[in-house]
């Protein structure tokens, strides 16, 4: 190892470096003394330039770590995302009438919820086609819901369930977030690329996805059947931020801080300024000089901090959402999942998910994706690696009872519930007959999908299945028709469409909503 201070810690092999006496070594060196000549030698490639990583070397941030994350992810500050800063944050300056200022949070049911045990029961059709539990009547006169969702059924008059909903998919993938219809781009970055890739005045991040590890690093750590962070050709400077999350951390910098020299803003920029990237003629690095700021208060605004951090809210509130109940003390070890503790994993995290993601969205967040189903809890085969549609619903189905009804009061109670839409649903729902174990199989005609809040009708349901509940009876919605809905929520198609650079987001936003719901 070269050793030239304490402070810096540079792989300069990583940074497309091969020249000079750094190459082929770690440096531990000063901000003050970094080698700026070597960055004359070659243009390095962006592909490397991901992560900064700041520590606090006397109470590493073990607990929530807020700031490690990966490649993509804002708080990583990627050179991408300094280099895109300017030109988002002008785009956000110059659009202000685009944005309707409503939120979006998405809960991600992985793996395929089932309409019949959730919104669409059919308690008429015959043994082994209606749900497996019994019905509950709800607060909608004649409106029935699956008997694990009790306390959504208390709330029913303040949500729209959409029962002609179906995504065309009937395989594992993180359809609709991020798919075909959404231009293979999680559908955050759609808003992001109009928004922002940050907020002007709190500096969050406008686009975020919450896995479990958010949350509690006592659980396994979550991921989707898929890139939940795919930016498509929307471009990676607007890739969610995933606090938590692992991502694909690199070891390349690293600034070691004491605590107080952390939350001093200006004295890291200016020790920032000290590596001379300013210094050299490459166009690429002359605008990373003018968007260190912008960075620089991701990383360090008390607004991002605050809002990551549960300790700051109500804890009456936390109570509330609290779903870590629900987790069992054998965590249906029975199967695979269960071994794996994905359930428990589950429950323990998805009520806490949905409140974080609140606090997100009232610091400037834009879009939310919350992802707490693992590899897919709500896959239920009944075999050896799922649960079957009974005990799969006591596993999963009362925590996402709880969660999303304590999501719902909590907004009522707040004034948010006309800020923020929620939407939940999976990749595909469920098969009308019951398979020889007890489960379900993958079913691409009719996919349960529930709505919430930002302006959606209250007590409404949308569209009617057939009489075995396998495919739509009145016109079908599709995940264009869902993107679509979203997009129009939070965004204004009349004024997009004034803006030809973001055409390709209009087209989306100008597709017919979900049929019905107007």
């Amino acid at each position: 190892m070269c050793a030239f201070g304490r402070q810096v810690s540079v792989d300069w092999n990583a940074f497309g470096y091969t020249d000079g006496s750094s190459a082929g070594c770690e440096q531990t060196v000063s901000l003050s003394s970094l080698p700026v000549a070597s960055l004359r030698h070659k243009a390095p490639d962006t592909r490397y330039l991901r992560m900064l990583t700041i520590y606090d070397s006397d109470n590493p941030w073990t607990r929530r770590q807020i700031l490690s994350a990966g490649s993509l992810a804002v708080g990583g500050l990627s050179l991408s995302s300094l280099i895109a800063a300017e030109s988002t944050g002008r785009a956000r300056a110059n659009l202000p009438s685009v944005l309707t200022g409503k939120s979006v949070i998405f809960l991600f049911q992985q793996g395929g919820p089932s309409q019949f045990e959730t919104f669409d029961p059919k308690p008429n059709a015959p043994s082994g086609t209606r749900t497996v539990d019994g019905v509950i009547q709800t607060s909608l006169p004649g409106v029935l819901l699956g008997e694990n969702l009790p306390q959504l059924a208390q709330c029913a008059h303040l949500l729209t369930v959409v029962r002609s909903y179906q995504t065309g998919n009937a395989t594992h993938n993180i359809r609709p977030i991020v798919g075909p219809e959404s231009l293979n781009a999680n559908i955050g970055a759609l808003y992001s690329r109009v928004a922002g890739a940050t907020h002007p005045v709190t500096a969050m991040p406008s686009n975020a996805v919450l896995l479990p590890q958010a949350v509690s690093s006592e659980i396994p750590p979550g991921e989707g059947r898929g890139d939940l962070a795919a930016t498509g050709t929307i471009g990676a400077a607007f890739a969610p931020f995933v606090p938590g999350g692992t991502g694909q951390l690199l070891q390349n910098l690293k600034l070691n801080l004491s605590a107080d020299r952390f939350r001093e803003r200006q004295d890291l920029r200016q020790q920032l300024d000290k590596i001379g990237l300013q210094h050299t003629s490459d166009p690429q690095f002359q605008k990373v000089d003018r968007n260190q700021q912008q960075a620089c208060d991701v990383l360090l605004s008390g607004s991002v901090a605050r809002a990551l951090d549960l300790a700051h809210e109500d804890p009456a509130v936390l109570a509330r959402y609290d779903t870590s109940r629900y987790a069992t003390h054998d965590g249906w070890r029975k199967v695979d999942r269960g071994k794996r503790g994905y359930y428990a994993g589950h429950a323990r995290s998805l009520g806490k998910s949905l409140l974080l993601a609140r606090r997100l969205c009232e610091a400037g967040c834009g879009f939310v994706t919350v992802h707490s189903g693992y590899e897919g809890v709500w896959d239920m085969h009944a075999d050896g690696n799922n649960l079957n549609m009974h005990d799969g619903m006591q596993a999963v189905g009362l925590a996402f009872d709880h969660a999303v009804a304590a999501f719902v009061a909590d907004l009522e109670a707040s004034g948010l519930s006309e800020k923020i839409l929620l939407v939940a649903t999976g990749e595909m729902g469920r098969t009308p007959h019951i398979n020889r174990q007890g489960g379900r199989d993958h079913w691409a005609k009719l996919t349960p999908l529930l709505l919430y809040g930002a302006g959606m009708p209250r007590g409404r349901v949308i569209g009617q299945s057939s009489r075995d509940g396998g495919e739509p009876a009145t016109d079908a919605a599709t995940t264009a028709h869902l993107i679509s809905t979203i997009l129009q929520t939070v965004l204004d198609p009349a004024e997009l469409r004034l803006q030809p650079a973001l055409s390709v987001i209009s087209r989306l936003a100008d597709l017919p909503p979900i049929p019905g719901l107007g």
